[in-house]
């Protein structure tokens, strides 16, 4: 069983390069504006290298739209650990308002460029 339903339109927003760039295109220039995501300079890696964290943020994202389920969950759990360790190098939580507003700009940025 797939993650994403194979005739789903996620599958094609994110099988599209031209759309994932725009996606990205549009959240990485919101996201400088957004206090929720201070967490994602912490380790210093998005500075150092912004154009390999676009690519490596889009390549779990297609991991997890492309895969079957038991291949998603563990991509997406790969990403809690991911977190969870820069949770405990901070010494605080990642607040989940925090998450929702990068799923939310994500979610939103998807449609717009689907629609572009």
């Amino acid at each position: 069983m797939n993650f994403v339903n194979n005739s789903s339109v996620v599958r094609k927003i994110w099988g599209s390069t031209d759309t994932v760039l725009f996606i990205f295109a549009g959240a990485a220039a919101e996201f400088s504006l957004n206090k929720a995501v201070d967490w994602l300079y912490f380790t210093g890696k998005l500075p150092k290298d912004p154009l390999g964290r676009l690519f490596s943020t889009v390549v779990y994202a297609q991991r997890i739209v492309f895969s079957t389920l038991d291949e998603a969950n563990q991509s997406i759990d790969q990403i809690a650990t991911i977190h969870k360790q820069i949770e405990a190098a901070r010494k605080t939580e990642i607040p989940d308002w925090a998450y929702r507003d990068v799923l939310f700009m994500l979610i939103n940025y998807s449609i717009r460029a689907f629609e572009f």
